[in-house]
């Protein structure tokens, strides 16, 4: 992806996914100061909203709680289910870019009503609905998207959030400067014809991975991007049964695998359907491997810039407009009244 080429530039879509460049190299993580102390004193944090304001953002945030060992009860799920839950000793954070999503709002006003003061909400707007519900709102720097398909704010939203805990567990806060560097290399670096042609032509893409919301992020993408099916196969489900339904022109792309795995992938996808397998890694690996910079615990982040690229690339080689679905929206399900 290079914007000085116009292929790239006309969209807004691309045009963000490069300003999260710069989100990051600014990003303030003594925002949270305060509230990480209100969260560590209710000692249970649920983290809510729809689509990609809470699929990275949580789910990244979950991983790295329990990969610390980080004395916090840290869960997420969509308003509507949250809703049904006894939710008066969490403290909660409802995300949501227009701050008009309905199911986050109504959990919100939800919140207010049961007497639960720590509910707090993320929003890329000033003086919405969900500010008006929330006892404290916090506004992101990245501003409002222009495409359809959520990028830097999604970023943006995972650093807000684990910045968090790095103030819970007195973490060492990383280099923003160096982060933001590699995120760059991540968007920018060319990929391989061949495995744009190959997702370009495939039925279905398939993208496996961690369940820390990279991969779900980048399914959910593949449709908003390039228009095609995709399917999220969390840890080794990629070989526990769906193989029965993949066929030789699928593909799956595979995010940091993980070592013990591989031979499993190769026996019963790359042998047994056929398909063509490709690794998204910071080390090359016996796949076809889009390979990354290393950013240890950060890493998360650039692999999802790295599937980003990706999938542009794949949209503009089946001609897609990168801003303008033909039926998602931008809210997907707006608060009216």
């Amino acid at each position: 992806m290079n914007l000085n080429e116009e292929k790239y530039s006309k969209y807004a879509l691309t045009r963000e996914m490069m300003d999260t460049i710069e989100v990051v190299k600014n990003f303030n993580p003594d925002q949270t100061k305060d509230v990480a102390k209100k969260i560590a004193s209710a000692g249970r944090l649920l983290l809510t909203g729809e689509g990609s304001s809470r699929i990275f953002p949580a789910k990244n945030a979950i991983r790295k709680a329990l990969t610390s060992g980080l004395d916090l009860c840290i869960a997420t799920d969509g308003s509507r289910q949250s809703a049904q839950y006894d939710l008066s000793k969490f403290a909660v954070f409802c995300a949501s870019n227009s701050g008009r999503t309905k199911e986050v709002v109504l959990l919100a006003k939800m919140l207010a009503e049961i007497g639960n003061d720590n509910r707090f909400a993320l929003s890329a707007n000033e003086g919405t609905l969900i500010e008006d519900a929330c006892k404290e709102t916090f506004i992101l720097t990245c501003g409002w998207e222009q495409a359809v398909a959520a990028t830097k704010s999604v970023i943006e939203q995972a650093l807000f959030y684990e910045s968090i805990l790095w103030h819970i567990n007195n973490n060492t806060v990383p280099g923003f400067s160096e982060l933001a560097t590699k995120i760059e290399t991540a968007l920018t670096m060319p990929i391989e014809q061949d495995i744009i042609s190959a997702a370009a032509n495939a039925p279905t893409i398939y993208f496996a991975g961690y369940n820390d919301g990279v991969v779900e992020e980048l399914t959910l993408k593949t449709n908003e991007i390039t228009r095609k099916k995709s399917d999220y196969l969390e840890g080794t489900y990629a070989v526990h049964g769906i193989e029965e339904v993949m066929e030789k022109d699928d593909i799956v792309f595979v995010v940091d695998p993980i070592d013990d795995e591989i031979e499993k992938f190769q026996e019963v996808l790359a042998k047994g359907v056929g398909l063509k397998i490709v690794a998204i890694a910071d080390r090359d690996t016996p796949f076809t491997t889009i390979r990354v910079p290393g950013a240890g615990e950060m890493a998360p982040y650039v692999y999802l810039s790295a599937g980003w690229n990706l999938l542009v690339e794949i949209g503009l080689a089946l001609n897609i407009n990168l801003d303008k679905p033909e039926r998602a929206r931008k809210v997907g399900n707006e608060f009216v009244g």
